[in-house]
């Protein structure tokens, strides 16, 4: 068909297929480039088909809006094939896009939050206007979506598109669009109305976030099992620098029960706008760093857990300063090992600022370089190498904490110079037992925790009672009750340390995070009060984040549990 005149139409080159196949042609009257869409030949002769066709084409064309593909004209060869004249965009299917994200780390893999936010309000907007129109386009995937070199989303083959009051099209009972991005009523055979768009605008969006789908399968009907029974995935299990809103917002979009989602595309679309603003505002009003993992230079490469201990403490200290927006911890072990750019690694988390480091401990000597870098231009701000024994190890990440401080011309509050200069672990014998008892919980298993639970106690024989390491002891118990080792017992020790760690110190956030994790285990509302508790007292803690994005999570739309 290369080089074949159709109708004023010039065909130059293959583009695609699906359900027509798409060819680039030049349009000789009006010398514009256009996209040509053919119904398969032996299609053609099947009158339903034709009339699908043709509906899809007076539906489309009758659709004027930036964020959908414009139609020219539906045509007929002299053959009898089928075919619409469409606009022709310069871009890249946002299938294309997500695909690109999907060889970075495991954390990491999907697109920037505010170019996923934005995306998915401009499909949202070509939605709305389709579905004011009474149209339902019932196939949105990424591979109908086009993002166009000047960043406009374009929603692409309205070809399942159905007219609100027309005679059905479709085979009765017969699924259409592709099975991943289908609403539960969709994958039974159910009617649908618009509704079923917004579900699918939800799949897509989660996979904007994570490079994930939220429901697996191995097969196209294992998949239809899992959306019609299973519950989806959450965001936060694979990405936890997403906003609680945002979340929450995906997490209505896929809400199994139709008159439980959005029930307009405009309501969802009001909802990522304000998610969008708060980025825009946090972005222009504060300043904003991420830590990234110190590498491990010690001549063994066996002081992992030091180095990365020492990372969460300057994280720790620097979230301490309210004019600085610190990525967490977890966010930034992410970047662990991953060989990327400066730049790069700003633009993923939306920072202006990247710290990184390394340490070498060999022995009682320590030695530690770091240097602040702005990631807007990728220039140096500040350098310094620091030298010493493991007993200067407090009074170094004091510094390196100061230094960043100065460099970025904060001033600080004197709760937060007290908050910086605080030392919850004195001795240095016991804050490196309680380094590797936090490496340890980490792993994940029941010979590890318990390797951890022995480092604690250990750092407690030294220096006796102490709300982190009781609070840390809370964790490792929790670490055993997440792996299904005894639940009852291990609740039970988990609960009492942390409420040991209380006593000792009423405000401690870490003690209240882990009791926010206890409690929720059976009263939802208790739960929320502890999450809130230490979340007041430090409001980056990363245990109570999650705990309290966990919890809103599960429960959005249900009342709360409670004994």
């Amino acid at each position: 068909m290369l080089g074949e005149m159709i109708s004023h139409y010039k065909v130059l080159a293959k583009l695609g297929g699906g359900m027509g196949v798409v060819y680039k042609a030049e349009d000789t009257k009006l010398k514009r480039t256009v996209a040509l869409k053919f119904l398969p030949t032996q299609l053609t002769r099947d009158e339903e088909a034709k009339d699908r066709f043709i509906h899809e084409a007076q539906a489309a064309s009758a659709l004027d809006h930036p964020n959908i593909c414009n139609i020219h004209e539906i045509g007929e060869t002299e053959d009898g094939q089928m075919f619409i004249a469409m606009a022709c965009y310069e871009g890249e299917t946002l299938k294309s896009r997500i695909a690109k994200g999907q060889s970075r780390p495991e954390r990491s893999r999907g697109m920037r939050i505010e170019e996923a936010v934005d995306g998915a309000i401009q499909v949202g907007q070509g939605l709305q206007k389709a579905h004011e129109k009474g149209i339902v386009h019932r196939d949105i995937k990424p591979a109908n979506i086009i993002v166009t070199n000047d960043g406009v989303a374009k929603i692409l083959d309205f070809g399942l598109a159905k007219l609100a009051g027309q005679a059905k099209l479709t085979k009765t009972g017969s699924t259409v669009g592709t099975a991943a991005y289908m609403s539960p009523e969709q994958a039974r055979g159910l009617d649908v109305d618009h509704r079923t768009d917004i579900w699918s605008l939800g799949v897509v969006l989660f996979e904007m976030l994570t490079g994930k789908l939220p429901f697996r399968g191995e097969h196209e009907a294992a998949m239809l099992y899992s959306i019609v029974h299973e519950e989806p995935a959450q965001v936060l299990e694979h990405r936890l620098d997403i906003p609680v809103r945002l979340a929450l917002a995906v997490s209505r979009a896929l809400q199994k029960e139709p008159k439980e989602r959005y029930q307009s595309a405009r309501d969802l679309m009001n909802d990522l706008k304000s998610v969008s603003s708060l980025a825009v505002q946090l972005h222009k009003q504060e300043k904003s760093i991420v830590v990234l993992p110190f590498d491990d230079l010690s001549p063994d490469r066996d002081q992992e857990y030091f180095s990365d201990g020492l990372t969460e403490e300057v994280i720790s200290d620097l979230s301490a300063v309210r004019a600085l927006r610190v990525i967490s911890r977890s966010s930034a072990m992410t970047f662990k090992g991953a060989k990327k750019k400066i730049p790069e690694i700003a633009r993923e988390v939306n920072v202006q600022y990247v710290l990184e480091g390394s340490v070498r401990k060999a022995g009682n000597s320590l030695r530690l370089i770091a240097q602040l870098i702005d990631a807007q231009n990728d220039a140096h701000l500040w350098a310094e190498k620091y030298s010493g024994t493991l007993e200067d190890i407090f009074d170094i990440q004091e510094k390196v904490s100061r230094a960043i401080v100065g460099a970025l011309k904060l001033k600080l509050a004197p709760a937060e110079e007290h908050k910086m200069a605080k030392r919850p672990i004195e001795d240095v014998r016991a804050y490196e037992r309680y380094l590797k008892a936090h490496a340890e919980v980490l792993k994940m298993s029941g010979e590890a925790v318990n390797r951890a639970i022995q480092y604690l106690q250990n750092a407690l024989d030294i220096i006796g009672d102490n709300p982190l390491l009781y609070s840390g002891m809370a964790w490792a118990y929790w670490g055993l009750v997440n792996i299904g080792l005894k639940q009852e017992d291990y609740i039970l020790r988990a609960e009492e340390c942390a409420r040991k760690a209380l006593t000792l110190d009423p405000e401690f956030a870490q003690a209240h995070a882990m009791l926010g994790w206890i409690s929720a285990w059976s009263d939802t509302r208790q739960g929320i009060y502890h999450f809130k508790k230490a979340l007041s007292v430090s409001a980056d803690d990363t245990l109570a984040l999650q705990g309290l994005a966990t919890v809103y999570v599960q429960n959005v739309g249900r009342p709360a549990r409670h004994s």
